[in-house]
């Protein structure tokens, strides 16, 4: 065995090497968490106003849709858009059947964080080209779910009559609190900062961008320094891993993604979080789909404990249909691999037209999530 000068053995130098490359993988990782809650709060500054406003005046269940992606775009959460659905019906100001769009646009509105997230990998063509892919692929299956599942709630009003009699069983149950653990870690630093810059006398809408755009330039650098360290670390033994755990058994992927989600209480999180892995080469698109289907439904678990602890039949009513709607749209599209093909097939088309012209990505995300939704509910 050989030794170094200062007669650190090799082994010893290789362990302490790989401990400092740990340290600054969990660095890297904790500035992602921060800077993926300071663009939702910079959102929220100028944003959660406005998506409050346009859901309590919302009538039109296609207008609802636009308005649940609208609002939740704009506040970067769907766990926050669909509490306030839930709050507005225990209320009696939204009716579940106007709520039901809303809450289906919010699943189509909380993807878009993590295709913001993929954009970081933006100036390297074959990272950019599978971040997109695994950033777009929870926005397919999404508005694929939607263009399914909508029409047929409209004609047979199956969610709606199958969450009241699930309503009916679950109506005694009280209410509960749990905190995100990431949250606890990472709010007190994104409160400082959020504090910090509007200690100093900007208007509202300028804060916010302020904080959005601190939030990026962060997103840029934490995603850069993780997927380096990420590819050096680990990217024989932990693709090895998801490739025995995850590609071999989308179910299992599944259950991830959705105790993950359930426990740090946000599914932008949890997707955002295999970005840099696929832009790395350690995830693949197959193996992101599954754990982003997992989360969808783990998101649901937030609107649930408000709408129990609400104590309002109508409001865990419309808790229920969101869950069953992300119940309904994985029964639809996972497990007849044909049907499965076509969400992974649309993002790595999209992706290949992003990465030979990067203005696709941003059109993407423009037109979708705010540009398309801001003019139907602007004409309406």
């Amino acid at each position: 065995m050989k030794s170094t000068r200062i007669g650190i053995s090799q082994d010893q130098t290789d362990l302490l090497i790989t401990i400092l490359r740990v340290l600054l993988i969990i660095l890297a990782l904790y500035a992602f968490l921060i800077s993926v809650g300071l663009m939702g709060s910079g959102f929220k500054v100028f944003g959660k106003g406005f998506a409050k406003a346009l859901i309590e005046t919302t009538s039109n269940p296609f207008v609802g849709l636009f308005v649940g992606v609208l609002a939740t775009a704009l506040i970067q959460s769907s766990s926050t858009t669909t509490s306030m659905v839930v709050a507005f019906v225990a209320a009696g100001s939204l009716s579940v059947t106007n709520a039901i769009p809303i809450i289906m646009g919010a699943n189509i509105g909380t993807a878009v964080t993590s295709t913001i997230v993929s954009l970081g990998h933006v100036s390297r063509v074959n990272e950019f080209k599978r971040a997109y892919a695994a950033g777009t692929v929870h926005d397919m299956f999404n508005l694929l779910a939607v263009f399914t599942v909508l029409p047929l709630e409209l004609t047979t009003g199956f969610l709606s009559k199958s969450a009241t009699a699930l309503t009916t069983v679950l109506s005694g149950s009280t209410g509960m609190e749990f905190k995100s653990p990431l949250k606890l870690v990472t709010q007190p630093v994104n409160n400082a900062i959020v504090s910090a810059i509007s200690s100093i006398e900007f208007s509202k809408v300028l804060t916010g961008i302020i904080i959005v755009i601190l939030g990026i330039a962060l997103l840029i650098i934490s995603l850069y320094f993780l997927s380096k360290l990420l590819k050096v670390l680990v990217m024989g033994r932990i693709k090895d891993f998801f490739e025995g755990s995850f590609y071999n058994n989308g179910l299992v992927a599944m259950m991830i993604g959705l105790i993950f989600t359930a426990i740090v209480q946000s599914s932008s999180v949890t997707t955002s979080l295999m970005i840099p892995m696929a832009a790395a080469g350690i995830m693949t698109i197959h193996q992101v789909f599954p754990v982003a289907l997992g989360a969808n439904v783990g998101t649901t678990v937030t609107a649930l404990l408000a709408s129990l602890a609400t104590g309002s039949p109508a409001a865990l009513t419309i808790a229920l249909v969101h869950l069953l709607f992300n119940v309904t749209g994985i029964l639809i599209f996972y497990p007849i691999p044909a049907l499965r093909q076509i969400p992974i097939k649309c993002a790595l088309i999209l992706a290949d037209l992003a990465a030979r012209n990067r203005i696709y990505a941003i059109l993407f995300i423009l037109f979708v999530y705010f540009l398309i939704p801001g003019l139907a509910v602007f004409l309406t």
